[in-house]
């Protein structure tokens, strides 16, 4: 794999880190801005709308800029959003600049993964991918618990600042290490018959199942130092651990995807989907033990993280006629997951008086991913015959 690929995993693990971060942080930013859990994670669905929202809009304007212009122009600002939010006292300028914050990673997002697939070839897309991908799952091993440990000694707003920190070596090595002349400009008329190719039916499938797994993921996910620390009754002290072992599980899902998918809807990826709505509904039945619901963290973790980004590989190989805007609708599917996914959980967590309300909504989320693809399969072999 090329080296600057790696740069820019680097450049996705600081940005991954401050989309997850939020997972640890509820409780601190709860108490510190006087507004209830729920407001406070519907920060992550803050960060998604921005995601959703910023991602085909920031791939098609930024499709006209040379990479590493608009690289380190998104990461720049992705800087700059996150020190106003570790000095602001206000709940609604701190939604805001997340949703800032997003928009800007969208379009980082959506540049790199066409970058990462015009620097190998077609062959080496899916594993190209998985490397990027990488980023994110390394930012779940290391970063958000690290930063959920941060925040638990030094307050919230210090991890906001070590985010911002983090981000500078990656932006000093993408001015450095960026091709000038990455990309073309790409002009109205190419922007239009991308569209058209991520409007077609089986771009339209493979993004629905993107986001159906993902919105699955983040119900948990968003949900899971909470089940933690009133469920499980662990201290605060061990949600670092609880999110790292997650981000393990995610990273040796991601790892695994990379090296053996292709793309395709293949039986190893049902038989795998098959299993997360299994795996969701034990989650939800481990949550007062604290054995249990590790294993099954880390399970879920790889199970869903792997599902994902093969489903990203999907999105690529069918839409791979939209090189600029194939990985920004990828993003933007997965975050309309992330925004969803959270707010389910949240009703059902409310209606149901019981944290665990939000596994049971990745549960269903994930029956329905299974269900929708068993047609899809079906369809498809009746095709064939």
């Amino acid at each position: 794999m090329p080296v600057f690929l790696h740069v820019l995993g680097l450049a996705v693990f600081a940005q991954g880190t401050s989309e997850f971060m939020l997972s640890g942080l509820v409780p601190g930013i709860a108490r510190d801005l006087s507004v209830s859990v729920g407001a406070a994670a519907s920060l992550t669905s803050a960060y998604a709308i921005g995601m959703i929202v910023g991602a085909p809009v920031m791939a098609a304007w930024s499709a006209r800029l040379p990479h590493r212009r608009a690289l380190a122009g998104f990461l720049a600002a992705f800087v700059v959003v996150h020190v106003i939010g570790a000095v602001t006292t206000d709940f609604t300028v701190l939604f805001a600049t997340r949703v800032v914050a997003a928009i800007v990673n969208a379009g980082f997002l959506a540049v790199a993964m066409s970058a990462a697939t015009a620097l190998v070839p077609p062959a080496l897309h899916t594993r190209a991918t998985a490397v990027l991908l990488s980023g994110v799952t390394l930012s779940c091993v290391a970063g958000v618990p690290a930063g959920a440990l941060l925040g638990d000694r030094s307050g919230w707003r210090a991890v906001f600042w070590a985010v911002a920190a983090l981000c500078l070596p990656a932006l000093a090595l993408v001015f450095r290490q960026a091709p000038a002349d990455a990309a073309a400009p790409h002009h109205d008329a190419s922007i239009r018959r991308e569209v058209r190719v991520v409007r077609s039916r089986p771009v339209r499938q493979a993004l629905v199942l993107a986001a159906t797994v993902n919105g699955a993921t983040f119900a948990t996910f968003a949900y899971l130092a909470v089940i933690a620390t009133d469920i499980t009754h662990l201290p605060e002290g061990a949600v670092p651990g609880l999110l790292a072992a997650f981000g393990a599980g995610a990273f040796l899902g991601v790892t695994t995807a990379g090296r053996t998918g292709s793309g395709e809807l293949r039986t190893g990826l049902f038989l795998a989907l098959c299993a997360l709505p299994v795996g969701w509904t034990l989650l939800a039945l481990a949550g007062p033990y604290p054995v249990p619901l590790i294993v099954m963290t880390v399970i879920q973790g790889g199970l869903s993280f792997g599902i994902g980004s093969a489903l990203v590989a999907r999105v690529m190989r069918v839409a791979s006629d939209a090189p600029a805007l194939s990985g920004a609708f990828a993003t933007a599917a997965l975050n309309v997951g992330a925004f969803a996914g959270p707010l389910a959980a949240e009703a059902a967590a409310g209606a149901l008086g019981d944290y665990r309300g939000a596994v049971w909504v990745s549960a269903a989320l994930a029956a329905t991913a299974t269900a929708a693809l068993a047609v899809s399969r079906t369809r498809t072999r009746a095709n064939r015959r």
